[in-house]
């Protein structure tokens, strides 16, 4: 299960020295961390990240370049920043906050140099932690080395002489995926999801061709402009894969709805099919109209992926041998239902979302081969992008705001009101908006909690998942204590909300 994708380039686990010349920077005995990565014991290529004991002086943020660059910024990133000038705080004026996660906040803002509305994105980061400068090093980096009309673009750095605070500068969007598709009366027509969708496999297919994995597809990191030009953001989580150089990589990625079935098992050999799932997901989501695997718990979300997908073959098991697979395999198989459960659906998704939702990632299409499918080549065809509806500014945030104001008002007319109804806002929330290191940091709890329930049966040490006909309760509760059950209610999928009829076409 390992990468599958371009060759790493300059920028990665490469840097350029003053001369001109590529160095590595070896480190003897260091943990190198991505996002909790850990390679111990032996001698490991830092690459772009200096060796610890170099870190007191270069993060010292009084002192300062002649570009007027922090050095501790230049020790990490100093490739990718060359060429660049700082922008200072005071040449933007912030206008609204439009999102915000576990690392970062972003801002509506103006360019107050060229009138021009922008996105600030404020990175959280300690500039004495190591690991923490390195996440944000690798955002940039990352950043810089893609170019293309479905990936958002850096459009600078805002920094000041004596602090450490930095803000990430974007083209402003006025909608993500989520926020549009929560809109009420918001219905997809069939050339309208695939005019979303071939633009996101385009950035996906970009992204891999860089030697990128983004680890966090989702309905909000999916911006769209006013022009319904669809751009792939917040690579937060993002980090470059080197076909050539297998390395252990963190499974703890990807907001748990749109995680793959090998980082729910523990994997750290993946490749672009973690991505690839995430795209089936979202393929499958526009056309239903809603989530179609919403887990509360790692536990409940590999559930619902056996039920749809099918349980792995022994051969599955044997070939991958992964961490987490005597705690979760299942001990009798579900069948592979996607054709049965998306019944509804246009003909010519099915094959798609099959491909895409793979359980074995070596059986997941790539982002070009999902292009080339019959799903985009077949009537009626993606409309373009320009001919796609015009909505009011609407982002994840606003449509969070808005519930929290539909409880309050709620909460007027009866205390029994109130409460079923923020039952369902938070039930919402919590998949389209968990950032993904929340949704992550319950994986451990879940593991603990397994063993001892395991480990308390003598006969077996693998989960128990109940029979096909016995599923019965949704997932369980973190402060449940008792016997774990399994399952998770049906869901339908009817076509109500796909409309495949449209006057627009864009050509081949």
């Amino acid at each position: 299960m390992g990468c599958l994708l371009g060759t790493l380039g300059d920028g990665g686990n490469r840097r350029m020295s003053s001369g001109g010349q590529h160095h590595l920077r070896n480190s003897e005995e260091q943990s190198i961390n991505d996002g909790g990565d850990a390679i111990r014991g032996r001698k490991v290529v830092t690459g772009d990240i200096p060796a610890p004991e170099l870190w007191k002086s270069r993060l010292d943020p009084r002192l300062q370049t002649q570009q007027g660059w922090p050095s501790w910024l230049l020790a990490v990133a100093g490739d990718a920043i060359q060429g660049w000038a700082p922008r200072r705080a005071n040449t933007f004026e912030k206008l609204a906050k439009i999102g915000q996660g576990t690392y970062s906040n972003v801002y509506k803002a103006r360019d107050l140099l060229t009138g021009k509305v922008v996105a600030l994105k404020k990175v959280r980061f300690d500039d004495l932690e190591p690991d923490s400068v390195k996440f944000m090093a690798r955002e940039i980096l990352i950043l810089r080395r893609l170019d293309h009309p479905n990936v958002i673009k850096l459009e600078g750095l805002v920094t000041s002489r004596m602090s450490c605070s930095l803000y990430l500068v974007f083209e402003y969007m006025e909608h993500d995926l989520s926020g549009l598709a929560a809109g009420q009366g918001v219905k997809f027509t069939e050339p309208q999801v695939k005019c979303y969708m071939k633009q996101l496999l385009c950035g996906i297919e970009h992204c891999h061709s860089r030697g990128v994995l983004h680890r966090d597809i989702k309905g909000s990191n999916l911006l769209i402009d006013s022009e319904g030009i669809l751009k792939i953001a917040d690579f937060g989580l993002a980090t470059f894969c080197d076909p050539m150089e297998k390395q252990p990589m963190t499974s703890r990625v990807v907001t748990l709805w749109y995680r793959a079935p090998e980082l729910l098992l523990g994997a750290t050999l993946y490749g672009a099919g973690i991505d690839l799932w995430s795209a089936g997901c979202i393929l499958a989501e526009l056309l239903a109209g809603k989530p179609i695997m919403p887990g509360r718990t790692e536990v409940e979300q590999l559930h619902r992926i056996f039920k749809l997908c099918g349980s792995p073959s022994e051969e599955y098991w044997k070939k991958y041998r992964l961490p987490n697979a005597t705690l979760f395999k299942p001990q009798q198989p579900y069948r592979h239902c996607i054709t049965e459960t998306f019944k509804d659906f246009p003909h010519s998704s099915l094959p798609l979302i099959e491909h895409l939702l793979a359980i074995d990632p070596d059986h997941r299409v790539t982002a070009t081969a999902a292009l080339n499918s019959e799903f985009f080549t077949t009537e009626p065809y993606a409309c373009e992008p320009s001919s796609l509806p015009k909505y009011p500014p609407s982002k994840e945030l606003d449509v969070k705001l808005r519930d929290e104001e539909a409880r309050r008002q709620r909460g007027v007319s009866g205390k029994t009101n109130a409460t079923d109804g923020a039952r369902r806002i938070r039930f919402r929330e919590q998949g389209r908006a968990i950032p993904a290191p929340v949704a992550n940091a319950e994986m451990q709890a879940n593991l603990d909690r397994w063993r001892v329930v395991t480990h308390a049966k003598a006969k077996s040490k693998s989960e128990k998942f109940p029979p096909p006909h016995q599923d019965g309760a949704v997932g369980y509760p973190a402060s449940h204590k008792g016997p774990v059950s399994f399952g998770a209610p049906d869901v339908s999928f009817g076509s109500a909300t796909i409309n495949s009829k449209s006057s627009v076409s864009v050509k081949s």
